[in-house]
């Protein structure tokens, strides 16, 4: 094997080990605000009093983030956008887009406050 090989299968193995370490940088964000988005959707789903139960709570399934920022929505706060974008974060990180990641972040933080 020539040195220039060994050289390029040296890079290509720094660059495999470092992607996922560069992906990481935006996961601890997306988690974080993951934990404050739901706990706000819990916030709010027991300040609007009785409601019936829907369908699927009757067929006992659990409810999910998703399905509780639907049913929730209130005070303004539009928790499915949120939620939406926490979904556009993680595509981005998942494909090294931090800005597009860090934008949607911001994005679902604006809807938080």
């Amino acid at each position: 094997m020539t040195s220039t090989a060994k050289c390029r299968i040296a890079l290509l193995i720094l660059l495999c080990a470092a992607s996922p370490a560069h992906a990481g940088t935006c996961a601890q964000e997306i988690a974080h605000t993951q934990v404050q988005l739901d706990r706000a959707i819990e916030n709010d789903a027991g300040s609007h009093g009785w409601k019936p139960e829907s369908l699927n709570a009757l067929r006992n399934h659990q409810p999910t983030p998703r399905s509780l920022a639907e049913a929730e929505s209130g005070d303004g706060m539009d928790f499915t956008a949120a939620l939406d974008a926490l979904d556009r974060a993680r595509a981005a990180d998942h494909i090294g887009d931090i800005a597009a990641c860090s934008r949607e972040l911001a994005h679902a933080r604006a809807i938080l406050r």
